[in-house]
């Protein structure tokens, strides 16, 4: 093996164990009592195992459970909605003929170059006139139209062989069948890469539950990480316990899902 190979691999996994640390720390506190947290050396494995801070922030006061299942349900909504609205767009935009289509197309693609601070408040107006504002549907339907969902599909959509849809219409398939049928399945990398990556925005996302959201009972995980630091957060065990229920559903997603985002990057690589 090249000399200067090993060198940039034992640079890259010194970086790599660098950027670990932070989260093995987090593991680790949450597993702690407080007294122990800021001990010295560390003690990346707790001397004394402490489970009483999950039970503590899963079954205590702190109604916990149901910022995960707010956060949930409106994530798992937004990225289904989003990836069928996207899919549909960038199937439209590719394999359906019409007058205008490249121009449309342009139109959508530069709305991407607004900054999204220039339209929040027409958006909050919208939202209060549909009656919209305050609920979980309104910050689903915030989330479920993405230009760059749509570029990104659509990119994808283009190097789907034309031969594959010529013979479905030569067998008398409409648009809607071709959809379902031809093409959403020669895209499964893709959509499996988008859908991903609008799982991770959305589970993420506090601006927009921070401006659409006023009841407590509806806030998601991140509007109530914040109000946890600010009951607990003088408890690092608590918090970091907290912090580590919250990402859970994200590795989960990733550990699962790290094939097809690979498949999908590989595949835009060689069509593009």
């Amino acid at each position: 093996m090249n000399i200067s190979k090993i060198i940039l691999t034992a640079v890259m996994l010194v970086f790599g164990i660098l950027f670990f640390l932070p989260f093995i720390w987090m593991i680790s506190t949450s597993f702690k009592f407080e007294q122990d947290v800021f001990n010295y050396p560390i003690e990346w494995i707790p001397s004394r195992f402490n489970f009483d801070n999950y039970k503590e922030v899963w079954g205590g006061k702190y109604p916990f459970y149901l910022y995960y299942w707010n956060t949930i349900k409106v994530t798992v909504l937004t990225t289904f909605t989003s990836v069928l609205v996207s899919c549909m767009a960038a199937y439209g935009f590719t394999k359906v003929q019409f007058r205008g289509r490249e121009a449309m197309f342009l139109v959508v693609l530069a709305t991407y170059m607004v900054p999204y601070q220039s339209i929040i408040v027409p958006q909050f107006l919208l939202m209060r006139e549909l009656k919209l504002f305050d609920t979980h549907l309104g910050l689903i339907l915030l989330g479920s139209f993405s230009v760059l969902g749509t570029f990104m599909l659509r990119q994808f959509f283009l190097g789907i062989n034309k031969e594959f849809m010529e013979a479905a219409k030569i067998d008398g398939a409409g648009h809607a069948r071709i959809f379902l049928n031809v093409a959403l399945p020669l895209m499964r990398p893709a959509i499996a890469t988008y859908a991903i990556l609008r799982f991770i925005w959305t589970w993420n996302d506090y601006q927009n539950p921070l401006i659409f959201l006023r009841s407590d009972r509806l806030y998601t995980l991140q509007l109530a990480m914040n109000k946890f630091s600010d009951i607990y957060g003088q408890f690092y065990s608590l918090t970091m316990a907290a912090a580590v229920s919250a990402i859970i559903p994200l590795l989960i997603i990733f550990l699962f899902g790290q094939k097809q985002v690979i498949e999908g990057i590989a595949l835009g690589g060689v069509k593009g």
